[in-house]
């Protein structure tokens, strides 16, 4: 059986899998295109499909009771959803929600073709690969969540979203919910980092002056 699957590119460890199981769940994937801004899944939804990103960006994130929101992690090209395997394998419902960042691209493996083509091992092998690096990823968030202090963990942030102008185009509603906290902390902090001249604060984005400071702030993240 021969199928012209393109897209299987992006993920190398799927190319050379020649198992009539896969390659029939290949012939029931289905591509999907969703636009920026579009949610994706949310909490309390069944699954349905196995996704797999070609393209964009797909930001996981948890909403707590009181309003609270924090980033779990990002989908991207070449990766595959670390809840989505959960709620597949256990079949529970989604715990968070996904909103795409960008356009998406993503091939949709049904839940039943998924099933099946777990008895494949290099199939298996690339799942609980994916699976096991994200959980990896997000125990390490835990701890940061926990035990890190919130000026090191903004400080990181910042870094990390800055452009090669030092620019970081974020408001602080948007950090506050890559950290995980309140926009009212994130604003106090940014006003103490403004007033010691490291960053000037500016609408809808932040000037970082002294990056070479912030990344000896972010040092001490361990």
């Amino acid at each position: 059986m021969t199928i012209n699957n393109k897209w299987l590119s992006y993920f190398p460890a799927l190319q050379s899998i020649d198992d009539d199981v896969w390659l029939d769940a290949l012939e029931k994937t289905k591509s999907m295109a969703v636009p920026a801004g579009a949610t994706v899944f949310q909490e309390g939804d069944d699954c349905q499909y196995f996704m797999l990103i070609i393209s964009g960006s797909v930001r996981v994130q948890k909403l707590s009771e009181s309003g609270k929101e924090i980033v779990l992690y990002r989908v991207e090209s070449g990766q595959a959803c670390v809840l989505t395997t959960a709620c597949l394998l256990s079949g529970v419902s989604y715990h968070a929600e996904a909103v795409s960042e960008t356009a998406v691209q993503a091939m949709a493996i049904p839940q039943i073709e998924f099933q099946q083509a777990l008895s494949v091992p290099a199939f298996r092998q690339f799942v609980f690969a994916s699976y096991g690096e994200r959980v990896v990823s997000l125990v390490s968030l835990i701890d940061t969540v926990a035990f890190g202090r919130m000026d090191v963990r903004l400080a990181t942030r910042l870094l990390a979203m800055a452009n090669d102008e030092n620019v970081v185009n974020a408001t602080h509603q948007v950090l506050a919910r890559e950290l995980g906290t309140a926009r009212e902390v994130v604003s106090r902090l940014l006003k103490d980092f403004e007033r010691q001249g490291w960053l000037a604060l500016q609408r809808g984005s932040i000037q970082l002056h002294q990056p070479h400071v912030l990344a000896e702030v972010a040092s001490k993240l361990g």
